[in-house]
């Protein structure tokens, strides 16, 4: 029969063409059906029969007919096909659903389920990568499992995020403070804290910062000398070397300009806040040229006096400074600033007078000094005879100096002996108030009492500041 022949050239009948029979096939769905009709009916039949239905034996279906076959088997793949696809889709719609992946994480982090919690939040952060609480939510998993190297690496991004909110901000390096804090790692937070560009940040965790010193001076080459300053931002103390070597707690500790006056320097400087975080340390070198200063000129030579002396400093110009001290100790600017004539006192005392330059002390000049009066009357003498003098015009009223019911007083110091203006030798008195809270401030009435006699004066200046002696009623 010719391929293309559609008629038989023998009986005249339509050519049917049927595909090849494979029995095994045939069977197995033949079997499948069977087993499915069988399902099928045994429930219909125990309704109809009200009981248990009676085995009955089902009759051999009849072998399928081969077009019937041909349509059944591509069915079935297709269903088998639609359902892969749309489980693929709902797989493919949830894989992608952020919400699907939140709402599973929190499920998963209740009931325990870490790890399955962990995945869908990372899978949730891939759809929404800049969604910093969902970093939060998953650094908080992390903490919970108890894995600190993630839960610490997540917040340091948010630490990092240019996009975090300030209280987002806040949170993060919260936290991250608290798990330095507990392992005592200060330096750790003082890199943190350093690191940000958050200004905000900065000043709220300023505590923790150890900044380095800051030096008032720059480096280099001088002709003069230089007071150098050290300062440093936040609370805390600030150490020093000149030596060379690296400061720490147990360097010098600064609290007064560095007086560089003369030769070479290397100053190191290094910052300890109160939470003991050591900052960078700082290194200057200096160089300074300069000439020496000269002891002040003094007037009156060591010595024993009988009179009234006024000790002046001679040649002084004036833009330089002279400090004195009366106990032997070398000046400084905390001593008394030389700027009128000082009168001896009585007794023995010993003067350092010397010139201070930008901070830097110069030779001293020193001067011992006796002085002894003439007399048997004593500053404590004057003092008692001019408040009874006060006591008597009803200035005080009582001994100890009250003038009011308020609880202030007048006292009167004793100050030092002088010849004033060659008239007489006097001790000089000073009235002070003094507050029922114990503070002090001079009245601006002075009293003098001669040295010899004991006649009372009042103290006053004149319009060329000159005292004038003005004696009191009666006297």
């Amino acid at each position: 029969m010719a391929d293309s022949a559609l008629y038989c050239e023998h009986c005249g009948e339509d050519i049917h063409i049927v595909p090849d029979f494979e029995p095994e096939l045939e069977q197995n769905i033949q079997q499948i059906i069977s087993g499915i009709m069988e399902e099928l009916e045994e429930p219909l039949k125990e309704e109809a029969a009200g009981g248990e239905p009676e085995e009955e034996l089902i009759p051999e279906p009849e072998p399928m007919p081969i077009k019937r076959w041909k349509w059944l088997l591509p069915t079935i793949l297709a269903v088998l096909i639609l359902g892969a696809a749309l489980g693929m889709g709902v797989w493919v719609y949830l894989h992608n659903s952020w919400e699907y992946q939140v709402n599973r994480a929190e499920q998963y982090a209740a009931s325990g389920d870490y790890d399955k919690a962990i995945s869908h939040y990372k899978r949730a952060l891939e759809l929404d990568v800049n969604n910093i609480e969902l970093q939060f939510s998953l650094a908080e998993v992390y903490f919970l499992k108890n894995n600190k190297i993630e839960y610490e690496y997540l917040l340091r991004e948010i630490a990092r995020n240019e996009n975090a909110t300030m209280e987002q901000l806040d949170r993060a390096y919260g936290r991250l403070i608290a798990i330095y804090r507990a392992r005592e790692d200060y330096n750790t937070i003082n890199q943190l804290i350093l690191g940000s560009e958050n200004e905000q940040v900065i000043s709220t965790y300023q505590n923790y910062i150890a900044n380095p010193p800051e030096f008032s001076v720059i480096e280099g080459y001088y002709t003069s000398i230089q007071p150098l300053k050290l300062t440093a931002m936040g609370s805390g103390k600030i150490y020093f070397t000149m030596d060379g070597s690296d400061p720490d707690e147990n360097s010098t500790q600064y609290t007064m300009p560095i007086i560089l006056e003369k030769g070479e320097y290397v100053v190191k400087a290094v910052f300890v806040n109160d939470n003991g975080i050591y900052s960078e340390i700082v290194r200057k070198e200096y160089f300074i040229d300069n000439d020496d200063i000269p002891a002040p000129e003094i007037s009156i030579v060591s010595g024993e006096y009988y009179v009234p002396v006024y000790i002046q400093v001679l040649d002084l110009d004036e833009d330089e400074e002279v400090y004195y001290t009366i106990d032997g100790t070398v000046p400084t600017y905390s001593s008394n600033r030389y700027t009128e004539p000082i009168p001896m006192p009585l007794g023995s005392s010993r003067f350092m007078f010397a010139k201070i330059v930008d901070g830097v002390t110069g030779d001293v000049a020193e001067r011992n000094y006796v002085l002894v009066l003439n007399t048997e009357n004593t500053p404590e003498q004057a003092v008692q005879s001019i408040r009874e003098y006060v006591l008597s015009t009803g200035r005080i009223l009582d001994e100890t100096g009250h003038f009011d019911d308020s609880g202030a007083m007048y006292i009167y110091e004793y100050l030092y002996v002088a010849n004033i203006n060659e008239v007489c030798d006097c001790f000089v008195i000073a009235e002070v108030q003094r507050e029922s809270d114990g503070t002090q401030v001079r009245t601006g009435n002075f009293y003098a009492v001669n040295v010899y006699d004991g006649t009372r004066y009042r103290l006053q200046r004149d319009e060329r500041d000159r005292f004038i002696l003005s004696a009191l009623d009666g006297e």
